[in-house]
């Protein structure tokens, strides 16, 4: 077996346990668990200092992943995430599927179509979606590649990654679009 796939494996191996992983994005490390794990997702807000009301996004591999998680979406929302250029979030009406803790004030969550090869791969295998939370301690700053991540992080996940620790690409911070009432999409962070 080749060591992507391993990674792939032994990340899933871990959340299919309920443990926080830490690993690579599309856009910034983050700590991750299953997005339906309300246990989970509570373990990961402990470790990054989080309270509970500041929700987190929830990557998913496609369309029909996004729909588990989205109460409402837009004609139009295909036609935009096929034509993303750049990692972007997409803040919708949740529906319960999702661990009540990454739903915010509003009843939204943030969901985003990965474009990432190993993020994909994760959510395949899983079957559904994968929190992404920045691999910082609340009000720090996100860590674009591994050797930023504050080491208590590092100890305090239960699975860390091997895959990209020394890619140093450095990417922009993900778009965050909301999606109106109407079905307009507003960016909220460019």
């Amino acid at each position: 077996m080749n060591f992507f796939q391993q990674e792939v494996d032994s990340a899933v191996d871990a959340l299919l346990w309920q443990q926080v992983i830490l690993y690579p994005t599309d856009a910034v490390w983050s700590l991750g668990c299953d997005a339906e794990a309300p246990r989970a997702v509570e373990l990961l807000y402990k470790l990054k200092g989080r309270e509970v009301g500041e929700p987190s996004i929830v990557l998913v591999a496609d369309m029909a992943m996004l729909e588990r998680y989205a109460a409402i979406i837009p004609p139009e929302l295909a036609a935009a995430v096929a034509a993303q250029t750049r990692p972007t979030t997409y803040l919708l009406p949740a529906t319960r599927a999702v661990a009540p803790a990454l739903v915010g004030p509003d009843g939204t969550v943030g969901l985003r179509v990965t474009q990432d090869a190993f993020c994909h791969r994760v959510l395949r295998r899983l079957g559904h979606g994968l929190v992404a939370a920045s691999a910082n301690k609340a009000g720090e700053f996100a860590p674009v590649i591994y050797s930023e991540i504050d080491p208590a992080i590092v100890r305090g996940a239960d699975h860390v990654a091997r895959w990209r620790r020394d890619d140093l690409v450095r990417v922009p911070p993900a778009r965050v679009v909301r999606v109106g009432a109407d079905g307009a999409l507003e960016v909220v962070r460019g």
